[in-house]
């Protein structure tokens, strides 16, 4: 016997009874299983009076019984009225009277029906660009910077170099803690001292001596010293200037090019970057995708799946801390942080979900072969990362959950308003100005 009641869109109560006669019966039942082995002192295994094994495991039995009988009832109810449920139903029970059967409420959500939305309004840029001389230059420009060694220069300090210096700071006078090093590095212009400082070695040559004041910013990570004005004595004791290393069999060989071959080195960073262009233009366009499909399709999602979500995404927070040398034992990671976060993660899941069952966009086996030769492309060895790929189940479920990605990608392209626009190659891998 049942009663179901809409609570709200996703929220559903569904009022049982069970007969105690049902009940009862499983319980007789399970104690008599039990007796076959139960082991009492003075008795053999299997010879323990009825009696005396009801009353020591009568209470195990009663609260098994009834747990199945209810999870019975709750399911065949669930199946006949075709119900998709979110998350894990919670039992409440009701006061009764009734001396016949055991009544009790199970409150639970269930999933939200997904009507596929219209995307052909919906504007998709598609950024162009193409890999040229000129971005393989630049490429190997940053490259150059990487491996920038440093030599003694004999003139004063410039933008760009590396000095050694010895300083003291001092507030109204004294000291202040922090403010004193000996043979202290740091590259001018390179934002690991506050520009007033750098500006202030700037033009001294090796054995001179400098005092300036020097006012912190008022959000100075020191709260003692935020905007406060000090006094700094300044000795530099080294210049050394940056060299950036010629682009030759060297630098080829610095770059994995076993023979130094300087051709081959830039058809290699040719061939990389275009691998890094492609994916970052396609992570663009996967960005405004999914923006899209949040727009067309308004649905609401059960706060089960968020709170599964959130507590997941906080747990591989805290994998991600500890990966980095940080203790997390202590560390509050609250779940509520993600709640946002995952709440647009299930939304985005159950509306690709729907996507790729209704317009057939599973992913194709010649598909996952082929994200996978693409993912071992920039490897040494390919054939091994692709062996790596198949020899286990789990790997290749990651590759298959990036095609259906792209495939719904490709799906919302198709059939909303895209148009390609023209992308610079400083903006598209984050070098603007």
């Amino acid at each position: 016997m049942s009663n179901q009641v809409t609570v709200s869109a996703l929220e559903r109560r569904i009022d049982m009874s069970v007969p105690l006669a049902e009940i009862d019966k499983d319980v007789e039942a399970r104690l008599k299983k039990m007796a076959r082995t139960a082991k009492m002192p003075g008795f053999r295994p299997g010879k323990v009076p009825f009696r005396m094994v009801a009353q020591s495991y009568g209470p195990q039995a009663r609260s098994e019984a009834i747990g199945a009988a209810v999870e019975k009832a709750l399911g065949e109810q669930i199946r006949s009225q075709s119900l998709r449920v979110a998350g894990y139903p919670n039992i409440e029970p009701k006061e009764s009277t009734s001396t016949e059967a055991l009544e009790f409420t199970a409150v639970f959500e269930v999933y939200p029906e997904i009507v596929i939305g219209d995307v052909s309004g919906q504007d998709v840029e598609r950024p162009q660009l193409e890999v040229g001389d000129a971005e393989v230059e630049k490429t190997l420009d940053v490259l150059r910077k990487q491996r920038t060694t440093f030599v003694p220069a004999e003139r004063a300090a410039q933008d760009g170099d590396r000095v050694l210096i010895d300083f003291t700071g001092r507030k109204d006078g004294v000291e202040f803690e922090g403010g004193q090093a000996t043979d202290f590095p740091f590259v001018i212009g390179g934002g690991q001292m506050l520009k007033d400082f750098e500006t202030a070695v700037l033009g001294l040559n090796v054995g001179e001596s400098k005092t300036f004041d020097m006012t912190f910013p008022e959000d100075y990570h020191a709260a003692h010293l935020a905007g406060q004005t000090v006094q700094f004595e300044v000795a530099l004791k080294k210049v050394e200037e940056p060299k950036l290393p010629e682009i030759d069999a060297e630098f080829a060989k610095s770059l994995g090019i076993a023979d130094g071959d300087v051709a081959k080195m830039r058809e290699e960073v040719k061939a990389n970057l275009e691998r890094e262009v492609k994916r970052r233009i396609q992570a663009k366009i996967k960005e405004r995708v999914m923006n899209v499909l949040i727009e067309t399709h308004p649905i609401e999602v059960p706060k089960a799946l968020v709170e599964q979500e959130s507590a997941q995404l906080a747990e591989n927070a805290k994998k991600d801390f500890e990966a980095r040398g940080m203790q997390t034992k202590n560390l509050p990671i609250e779940t509520s942080w993600f709640t946002e976060q995952a709440a647009r993660r299930v939304k985005l899941g159950l509306i690709m979900s729907e996507l790729v069952k209704s317009k057939e966009l599973h992913a194709k086996p010649e598909q996952i072969r082929a994200i996978i030769e693409d993912f071992a492309a920039s490897y040494e060895d390919p054939s091994e990362v692709v062996s790596w790929y198949y020899s286990q189940p789990q790997r290749l479920a990651q590759a298959e959950a990036l095609v259906i990605e792209d495939n719904v990608v490709e799906w919302v392209v198709s059939n909303a308003k895209t148009t390609d626009v023209a992308t610079s190659f400083d903006d598209l891998m984050g070098n603007a100005a």
